[in-house]
């Protein structure tokens, strides 16, 4: 228990400040000089049931800390679970080794209790989501919900800081408690909007849900919550009246769940309480539960809708608060991104899982280059929408190279460079910090599945050959900005230059260039529509080039853990630096102290691809 230990142990606030990972004056600064009571700002959001729900959010330099307490917190929680069930899932190698926070790694129903972890907090704690705390109540004969009054104000500084001295896990010096509170607090209470709130107030009643876990299995019931949101659940016929039952059309709460809930500090709201039976829809924090997790019909219909008319008109309106207001595409990506995850789990918890690309092995996955044939009709529809958001719709020129390297080689280069390339990127001023003015393609397993795309000339190639029939299906205004893709010229995308000599509109620029018909040589080519190649520079003596080649000796002899990344005409794959340690440790770690300027031709490139764009285009 490292970071318990370690916690448990220090008294003093430059101790704390190094747990944190945070300096002793960044921290005393935050909390004694600029102090909490200054550091946020309000505003509200309109709720699901009607009225609003007051955020106070906290500024970026008071967030960086509550967000490093939050993090020491789940892993002195992920500690605790560790000694209290060490046999369980959440240990196994799989699921702790797993880079995703969700449940694709993690059952919730197992067959044995010696290793089964009770799930009982399902908001905010790694390894559980919305779907877990859903999955804990599927194919239920009655559903009941509860919801919990002011919530977060019912825990104040005493509270907060009484917590971490007297808990049996924790037991920490009061000063160091006092820290705490004072680093998760404002107005004597945990504010929405802080992100180390969720993680105390789950600390704080894990001993409300063992108490209430314990009521419902008394009672032939399944117990979990979800911040403010408890779920009882049974396979009875007739809910347990001990626990709820209803009396003249009002819900009321059994002795022992209303004292268990008083005693904890809360205070039920019945406006919200309910009873779902089986003959009718049974929904669990938002989503469908009486035979699988799913999404509530109107959620999908509403978010298809919206992506009809953004691939039509290029906008779409939304209902707020019964005003129609214009669309925003974030939200509807947000939308888009929570159905799929739903529709994720569910192919992948079928027995054996549904053939996508997700539920493979890597060494499978890498033959699997034609994923289309496998969406469904709302993953079709998730598909078209990041074509649009990437390549058609995309509100800054979007970049894709052949892999995730030449991402971080090319960033690097335009934020050092930032005062030669206004149109790459605006530079930090005393107003605004650095933006960067274009899009990098990032190669994930969803792009792969949705978009056929995982980098390298393959990919690409097939890429340039759907374009046409992609761009085809959108009927909004045409694009604004160009797509760029940005590759070696080497023997790697031989195969896509031999296909550009089928596309008829293939232009090569300049106009000297195209005379000799030979793309190797382009400074750009502009295929059709909004889609352009830029290939990086041909040597001094007409030789193929990858992008590593315009790093200087002084950058490509730069060490790390031993090694080089090595000259040109010494570099050996085998012995050298990876171009992945490269990439991370010389390149990206250390871009203040390199030298970009071989970059400067290749930028240029891109820079006149992106104005010849601006002269076709239509406005």
């Amino acid at each position: 228990m490292d970071k318990l230990n370690e916690l448990k142990k220090i008294t003093t606030k430059q101790e704390l400040a190094s747990l944190l990972g945070v300096t002793v004056s960044f921290l005393t600064n935050v909390l004694y000089r600029l102090r909490p009571e200054n550091q946020y700002s309000q505003f509200t959001i309109p709720k699901k049931n009607g009225g609003v729900r007051a955020i106070n959010a906290p500024t970026k330099k008071l967030k960086s800390l509550q967000s490093s307490l939050s993090i020491l917190l789940l892993d002195c929680i992920d500690e605790i679970n560790k000694v209290k069930f060490p046999n369980s899932e959440t240990n196994k190698p799989e699921a702790k080794n797993s880079k995703n926070n969700n449940i694709e790694t993690l059952k919730i129903k197992v067959p044995s209790a010696e290793i089964k972890q009770p799930s009982l907090s399902h908001g905010f704690v790694r390894k559980r989501s919305i779907i877990t705390n859903a999955m804990m109540h599927l194919d239920q004969k009655n559903v009941l919900n509860i919801d919990l009054e002011d919530f977060f104000g019912s825990f104040n500084f005493g509270r907060v800081r009484g917590f971490f001295i007297k808990n049996v896990n924790f037991k920490l010096d009061p000063d160091i408690a006092t820290v705490i509170a004072q680093i998760a607090c404002y107005d004597n209470r945990l504010p929405q909007g802080s992100p180390c709130s969720p993680v105390i107030t789950n600390l704080i009643t894990h001993s409300l849900d063992i108490r209430l876990a314990s009521l419902a299995k008394k009672h032939s019931c399944t117990y979990s919550r979800y911040a403010d949101d408890l779920t009882f659940s049974t396979r009875k016929f007739v809910f347990p009246p001990k626990i709820m039952r209803q009396e003249d059309g009002e819900f009321i709460a059994g002795k022992k769940l209303r004292n268990e809930i008083a005693h904890a500090g809360f205070a039920i709201n019945n406006k919200k309480t309910r009873i779902q039976y089986d003959d009718s829809r049974q929904d669990v924090t938002g989503l469908v539960v009486n035979k699988k997790p799913n999404v509530k019909k109107e959620y999908w219909r509403t978010a298809k809708s919206q992506c009809h008319n953004l691939f039509r008109t290029g906008t779409f309106s939304k209902k707020v608060s019964g005003a129609v207001v214009e669309g925003n595409i974030n939200e509807l990506e947000g939308q888009l991104n929570f159905i799929d995850q739903v529709d994720r789990y569910n192919r992948l918890r079928k027995k054996p899982p549904l053939n996508h690309v997700y539920a493979l092995r890597r060494d499978q996955q890498k033959f699997l280059k034609h994923t289309k044939h496998l969406l469904s009709g709302r993953e079709r529809t998730f598909s078209r929408f990041l074509y649009y958001r990437f390549f058609y719709g995309n509100d800054k020129p979007t970049i894709l190279c052949e892999g995730k390297t030449d991402n971080v080689y090319l960033k690097s280069a335009i934020s050092e460079l930032v005062n030669s390339y206004p149109k790459l990127s605006s530079p930090k001023t005393l107003n605004s910090r650095y933006k960067l003015l274009l899009r990098f393609t990032k190669y994930t397993k969803r792009t792969k599945f949705f978009l056929e795309l995982d980098g390298g000339a393959d990919h690409l190639k097939g890429f340039i050959q759907n374009f046409n029939q992609q761009y085809r299906f959108y009927e909004a205004p045409q694009p604004q900005h160009p797509v760029i893709i940005v590759l070696d010229n080497d023997k790697g995308p031989q195969g896509i230059l031999s296909y550009l000599l089928s596309i008829k509109s293939a232009t090569i620029y300049p106009a000297s260039t195209a005379l000799k018909k030979d793309f190797r040589e382009a400074e750009y080519i502009h295929l059709f529509h909004n889609l352009y190649i830029v290939l990086t520079p041909l040597d001094k003596h007409g030789g193929h080039t990858d992008i590593e080649y315009f790093f200087d000796d002084a950058t490509r002899l730069k060490i790390h853990n031993t090694k080089c990344f090595n000259t040109v005409s010494k570099r050996d794959d085998n012995a050298d630096l990876s171009k992945d340690a490269f990439a991370k440790y010389i390149v990206k770690a250390q871009k203040k102290n390199i030298n970009f300027t071989g970059f400067k031709p290749l930028l240029d490139r891109i820079v006149k691809a992106i104005d010849h764009y601006d002269t076709i285009k239509h406005p």
